[in-house]
């Protein structure tokens, strides 16, 4: 009798307890679901997410070959307080084998009283869906009619020589950054920003120099001794994001990472939603740029980038819903 009482008793005390924790579940199911309509919250945007977007570029766990080469922790711009490791400051330095380097602390002291010094678009998190066109100079754009798609992204980011005049139904008209280094530098528009891509701590001088004095002609050819740009919208790709970039994603192949490919990443960091064109060959298998009539590989056997692997890189990006690719023509 008394082991069927003390059974009874473990029963009763099994059920409360089960009826204790449905309640508790129903009870935070239903704030939560009352805390989403609160903030406007979707299924989409729930606050684990890393952003509003349907699919969040940066988001975690959804494939081990982006977690083991994706850092969010990596800052892609230099600021005023940025400073080199050693072995990111020699390696930096010997892309372009600059001779005997002016002081890199004076430098950047001289270019950040010129310019923004704050670190910018740390703004990620659930609110924002910030949607980037990365546009390559890839001639598969000819005949694309891309051009309006294209303007319809927060960011467009361009590269190089780029032009838009007279190709605007297929790269449209739109473009909020503008990446180059001096070598391939050109006059922009006061709503774009520069976004410098340096490869030596001259590249830094001479963008001093553009923005004041012009005194800067030569580097290892002849440059723009000064160019229009807003000051005030000026970014520096950080020199410690480039070796991230040739290290994690390149994994060192070819000397240093593209343009391109810089560019992608950084969109990657900073973005929500990255939207892909022109990059890769032609329909017909041809490496030219859109405003070109080059046959062959003209932009892909510089000797310095591995185009195929950085090309197999976007393809695996957009293999494993990372970014949209689009092919172009």
């Amino acid at each position: 009798m008394q082991r069927k009482q003390k059974v009874l008793t473990l029963l009763c005390c099994f059920l409360t307890l089960t009826t204790i924790v449905l309640r508790y579940s129903y009870h935070e199911s239903s704030s939560m679901y009352y805390l989403n309509i609160l903030h406007g919250w979707s299924d989409s945007t729930l606050p684990n997410k890393p952003c509003a977007c349907e699919h969040c570029v940066s988001e975690a766990h959804t494939s081990p070959w982006f977690d083991e080469r994706f850092n969010h922790s990596i800052r892609p711009l230099m600021s005023e307080n940025t400073v080199l490791s050693e072995d990111i400051y020699i390696w930096w330095q010997m892309l372009q084998q600059e001779q005997d380097p002016a002081n890199l602390t004076a430098v950047m002291e001289e270019l950040f009283k010129i310019i923004p010094s704050k670190e910018v678009y740390l703004d990620w998190g659930a609110p924002r869906c910030r949607k980037c066109a990365v546009i390559g100079n890839s001639g598969n754009l000819k005949g694309s009619s891309y051009g309006s798609q294209i303007d319809l992204n927060d960011f467009v980011f361009r590269m190089n020589q780029a032009p838009t005049a007279g190709y605007e139904k297929d790269v449209g008209s739109k473009t909020t950054h503008h990446f180059m280094y001096p070598e391939s530098a050109k006059h922009l528009q006061p709503s774009t920003s520069l976004v410098l891509i340096p490869f030596k701590t001259l590249d830094l001088q001479w963008l001093i120099s553009a923005l004041t004095t012009g005194n800067i002609t030569q580097t290892y050819t002849r440059v723009l001794s000064k160019i229009t740009a807003n000051k005030d919208k000026i970014l520096i790709i950080n020199p410690t994001f480039f070796k991230y970039v040739s290290n994690n994603w390149l994994e060192n192949r070819g000397r240093y990472p593209s343009t391109g490919l810089l560019t992608l990443v950084f969109a990657i960091h900073i973005c929500d939603e990255v939207n892909v064109y022109g990059f890769g060959a032609s329909s017909e298998g041809n490496w030219h740029h859109y405003w070109e009539n080059i046959e062959g590989g003209a932009f892909r056997q510089t000797g310095v980038h591995d185009a195929d692997y950085e090309y197999n890189i976007t393809r695996t990006l957009a293999d494993i819903g990372k970014i949209y690719f689009f092919k172009g023509s």
